[in-house]
C-alpha cells in the first residue's frame, strides 16, 4: 500500500493506525506549504488534493479520514479496532466522524486556514477566535463522553486516533484540553506506536 501523509496532520492519525495494525507500506511525505497535494501527479491520485491518501494493494485510492480508519478497522478485524459491542461501535463512529468532520473540519481548519473564511465583515484574526471556539466546544462534548473511560469505547480503536491528532493540535496551539482529554491525550502518547510515529514525524 501507498500512503501519502504531511507530519503532523491529520494524516498522522492514519500513520498511527497502521503503525498499530502492524502494516507494511510505502509513505510518500506531500508538501502542502510547497502546494505539492495541487500537482497535476498528486491530484491524479487524490483528485480532492487534500491529505491522508491511502492507496490500497488493489490500487483503490482511499481519500479521507473517516473512510481510511474505517476500512482498517472492517479489513483487520483481529485488531479491534471497532467495538464488537454495538453501541460501543457506534460511539467509535460517532466520535470519529465528530472529531475528523467538526473539531477539526469546523473547528481547526478555521484556525489554520482562516483565510478561507475571512471577508469584509469577518476578519483573519476574528475566524481564528470562531475556530477556537468551536474546537473547544468540541472538547468539551468529547470530554463527557471520556467520563470515567481510559478511550472512547474502552479499548484502543479507530476513534481514539482521530481524537489524538485534534488534541495533539491543541497542545501545539497552546489551547487547554479539558481534564478527560488530557488524560486521554497523555495515555496515547504512552502508546509505543504512538511515539514510533511521532519520532518518525520529526516530534520528540
Amino acid at each position: 500500500m501507498k500512503f501519502y501523509m504531511a507530519p503532523g496532520s491529520c494524516s498522522t492519525g492514519i500513520h498511527i493506525l497502521l503503525e498499530e495494525i502492524g502494516l507494511v507500506f510505502e509513505a510518500y511525505i506531500v508538501n502542502l506549504p510547497k502546494g505539492e497535494h495541487l500537482t497535476p501527479e498528486y491530484l491524479a491520485i487524490n483528485p480532492n488534493g487534500t491529505i491522508p491518501t491511502l492507496v490500497r494493494d488493489d490500487g483503490i485510492a482511499l481519500t479521507d479520514f473517516v473512510s481510511i480508519a474505517t476500512w482498517l478497522a472492517g479489513a483487520y478485524p483481529r485488531r479491534k479496532l471497532l467495538a464488537a459491542d454495538p453501541s460501543a461501535a457506534d460511539d467509535v463512529m460517532e466520535t470519529l466522524n465528530f472529531c475528523a468532520r467538526h473539531i477539526h473540519g469546523d473547528g481547526f481548519r478555521r484556525i489554520f486556514t482562516p483565510e478561507r473564511y475571512a471577508s469584509k465583515q469577518h476578519g483573519v484574526e476574528a475566524i481564528k477566535a470562531e475556530g477556537r471556539k468551536i474546537a473547544a466546544e468540541g472538547f468539551a462534548l468529547v470530554n463527557d463522553r471520556l467520563d470515567s473511560k481510559t478511550y472512547v469505547a474502552g479499548d484502543f480503536s479507530i476513534a481514539d486516533a482521530a481524537l489524538f491528532y485534534v488534541e495533539f493540535w491543541a497542545d501545539k496551539i497552546g489551547m487547554e484540553l479539558p481534564a478527560n482529554c488530557r488524560a486521554h491525550y497523555e495515555l496515547m502518547r504512552t502508546r509505543p506506536a504512538v511515539r514510533q510515529v511521532l519520532a518518525e514525524e520529526g516530534y520528540r
